[in-house]
């Protein structure tokens, strides 16, 4: 027998047993009130007050039903405005990724009091006024940003220093960076945000003081970690190198303070001990220099840092040429090595030496700089046709180089 044979029954039976309570004591129900009263059996009042109970559910139902359709029609309900302004907004994110400013500007600003996240109309809004240039209207969604949304503090205060960064406000970005580190100090990408800033001013030494901190964060990548202290120091040493230390000191002590300061793994780097030669021998401190270079170039050879010690005169010129052809001896062609020591013999007057080093050295490899050393050279030594032949081929070497123009003939 299936479940609704039975149901049926049960419904039957329950029926039966209920108009056999009814015919057998249909009860008496007396409501009085004032001057008015009712009499019924209490089975009629039950009855009653069940049709009462179910015209009440009815009429709840059908306000509810009038009620959602209302919101559905009226097209200043507010669930029908968020839908809009959520179907604006991804226009106007649409025109922002297009590049067409000022669509989106009015899309997104449009949209932004009643999208579900108006933060996000509010600062592409800015992006795009910003790209347009018009920083006033920038700036003021960004207020608005602030005040729909005060709790994202932190990602208004990034946005404005990009912003500001990007129109070249670099004071400006200083001081919402700063402001933003000392409520946020371990927030990432404010800290690099604050390095690129500092660069940019070229306040050094305060990005000295932010590079452990970077470091520690992890902020950059290890290259760009180590490019970014090559750089510091390498303007620390420049900086060292344009002031004027006092009447009474070493010219070159302030270069050589900035040195003694930095980091020991960053003073074996060929890009910092170039700069720090360069600045001991415009200083006058080539001795200094020659003796720095020599003790770099033991440990690990550098082709710039050769050439420049070719440039230098040490204590003892006759040591300082040893000690390129004991590097010869290592790197018999290496035509940097070469031409230091052509010039490193010129030094000593060793005429012959020296042009058999430049001749070496522009054989390896053709270079302006050999050509001219062993052009003058030659033409000291009274050699003019071999001056004539050397200039020759230092011509060829750059005619390539120059436009195609119309010659006589």
């Amino acid at each position: 027998m299936s479940k609704s044979y039975v149901a049926i029954l049960l419904v039957v039976l329950v029926a039966a047993l209920l108009g056999m309570a009814i015919a057998q004591d249909p009860g008496y129900l007396l409501i009085a009130w004032r001057h008015f009263s009712i009499e019924t059996s209490i089975w009629v009042g039950v009855g009653f007050l069940l049709a009462f109970w179910l015209l009440l559910m009815l009429t709840r139902t059908l306000l509810r039903m009038l009620t959602a359709s209302g919101r559905r029609i009226n097209p200043w309900s507010r669930r029908n405005l968020q839908n809009r302004a959520n179907l604006l907004a991804t226009r106007g994110l649409l025109e922002f990724a297009e590049g067409h400013w000022q669509q989106s500007l009015r899309l997104l600003k449009r949209s932004a009091p009643h999208a579900e996240l108006p933060l996000i109309n509010y600062l592409a809004a800015a992006r795009a006024a910003n790209e347009l240039e018009d920083y006033p209207e920038c700036d003021a969604l960004l207020r608005e940003a602030y005040e729909t949304t005060p709790k994202a503090d932190v990602a208004i205060a990034v946005t404005q220093a990009q912003l500001q960064i990007a129109r070249g406000q670099l004071e400006q970005a200083l001081a919402t960076l700063t402001r933003l580190r000392k409520e946020h100090p371990k927030h990432l990408y404010a800290l690099k945000l604050l390095s690129q800033v500092y660069v940019r001013l070229e306040d050094w030494h305060s990005l000295l003081d932010l590079l452990p901190e970077l470091r520690r964060q992890k902020v950059l990548r290890e290259d760009d970690q180590q490019a970014l202290e090559r750089q510091v120091h390498v303007a620390l040493l420049a900086q060292a190198g344009q002031r004027t230390a006092s009447l009474d000191s070493d010219p070159a002590s302030l270069v050589i303070a900035a040195w003694e300061r930095m980091p020991k793994r960053l003073r074996e780097e060929p890009e910092l001990l170039e700069a720090y030669a360069l600045q001991l021998r415009t200083r006058g401190r080539d001795e200094l220099a020659e003796e720095v270079l020599r003790n770099a170039l033991q440990q690990q050879f550098n082709e710039r840092l050769v050439n420049l010690y070719g440039l230098l005169k040490g204590k003892d010129v006759a040591r300082q040429l040893a000690t390129a052809e004991q590097w010869l001896t290592q790197h018999p062609h290496n035509a940097s090595l070469l031409l230091a020591a052509g010039r490193l013999a010129q030094r000593n007057r060793l005429w012959g030496k020296a042009r058999d080093y430049l001749e070496a050295s522009f054989s390896s490899r053709r270079d302006i700089q050999t050509c001219a050393e062993l052009v003058r050279l030659q033409e000291r030594m009274g050699d003019s046709g071999a001056a004539e032949r050397t200039l020759r081929d230092g011509f060829e070497m750059i005619e390539d180089q120059l436009p195609t123009l119309p010659l006589p003939e």
